[in-house]
């Protein structure tokens, strides 16, 4: 079966068409080009298409193939993944339009976590928000946690059903994820993929009544700030962690303190997901921060040897993915592993047409 993968990012949009077990290629274009390159994938018919959608709602909890009423059921989400949501639909409509009669499955980012625990994912809030409304904790980037756990177990040596996992996913976005043999039990990213971590123009976590309190200043635009105008653009003047690098090696006092806020709050939840496992076998590196940045990796583990991690500065410094970069006598390992989400969507894609 040929699988098109359509990974509607929000800074990139990854196309990936599967022959089977081999992958005819790979290419990752900014979302203006997106039309015309998938254009010309779609032109090479394949039997079906995948696409990543961030959000599933309480709706969808599985890989499901899409009719009209699914593709309204994932709009209707787009309010609670902003820069996400609307990308997917766009690449869904095109597909189907193009290729009447194949099938085009949606493999959901929510999946993967509606195995954290109700004490993990409920919010204190009144019983209405949450039975009327489902406000909880979601989490995101589902697929590529789910990628990451099983390939770093690969990497160490040992089943996934025997080790606890953080999986940290970074890049323009980034959360955590505490992978518990095999299942998710805890993650960053909350009822929309804004909370957690300091990301590229994310705020992050942020106390709830902030937006209030501006509200009530006659603030406008909160929500789109909280999007698109916080997190690393806010502090430092660019989204893009590279830069802030570069400025802050030119001296930019703006930009240490970003990336000192940026790894004070990836060191702190990394061991929050720690305490969710109740302690930890490997922490996994993934994402675009996460495989090319030695730098960032080793200020978050700076200072995290009470849980047993410390990094290799030569393996550290060499790997950029696929590779062991832990200390010798850690008791704790890490790696680093390649962010492959259109692995993980091709074998849903066929799980469930399998099944159809």
């Amino acid at each position: 079966m040929r699988v098109l993968v359509v990974n509607a990012g929000s800074s990139s949009v990854k196309l990936a068409l599967h022959d089977g077990d081999d992958v005819v290629t790979r290419d990752s274009v900014a979302p203006e080009a997106a039309g015309d390159a998938l254009g010309v994938l779609l032109g090479e018919r394949p039997d079906a298409v995948g696409h990543r959608v961030v959000h599933g709602g309480t709706r969808f909890t599985g890989a499901t193939v899409v009719d009209d009423d699914v593709l309204g059921g994932i709009d209707d989400l787009g309010t609670l993944a902003p820069l996400h949501q609307g990308p997917a639909v766009a690449a869904l409509r095109l597909a189907r339009e193009a290729l009447p009669g194949v099938p085009q499955v949606a493999c959901f980012d929510t999946a993967f976590h509606t195995t954290i625990p109700a004490a993990a994912s409920t919010y204190a809030v009144p019983r209405r928000w949450r039975d009327e409304f489902g406000v909880h904790r979601y989490g995101f980037h589902g697929l590529a946690h789910e990628w990451s756990s099983r390939r770093a177990a690969e990497i160490v040596g040992r089943p996934v059903g025997e080790l606890r996992i953080v999986t940290a996913h970074l890049g323009s976005g980034a959360s955590l994820c505490a992978v518990d043999r095999g299942r998710s039990v805890d993650t960053t990213m909350g009822f929309t993929p804004t909370a957690g971590l300091v990301m590229g123009t994310r705020s992050g976590d942020l106390d709830p009544s902030v937006p209030l309190y501006l509200a009530r200043r006659g603030v406008p635009g909160i929500g789109e700030a909280l999007d698109r105008g916080s997190g690393l653009l806010a502090l430092a003047g660019a989204s893009d962690i590279r830069d802030v690098l570069v400025a802050s090696d030119a001296g930019d006092g703006d930009a240490d303190l970003a990336l000192d806020v940026w790894t004070h709050r990836a060191r702190g939840l990394v061991a929050a997901m720690v305490a969710a496992l109740g302690g930890i076998d490997v922490l996994s590196f993934s994402g675009g921060v996460g495989e090319h940045q030695p730098r960032l990796r080793a200020r978050i583990v700076d200072g995290l040897g009470f849980l047993g991690l410390a990094l290799d500065p030569g393996r550290n410094a060499a790997a950029s993915a696929d590779a062991e970069i832990g200390a010798a006598g850690a008791t704790a390992r890490s790696v680093v592993v390649s962010a492959q989400e259109d692995l993980v969507i091709a074998r849903e894609v066929r799980e469930l047409l399998g099944r159809v």
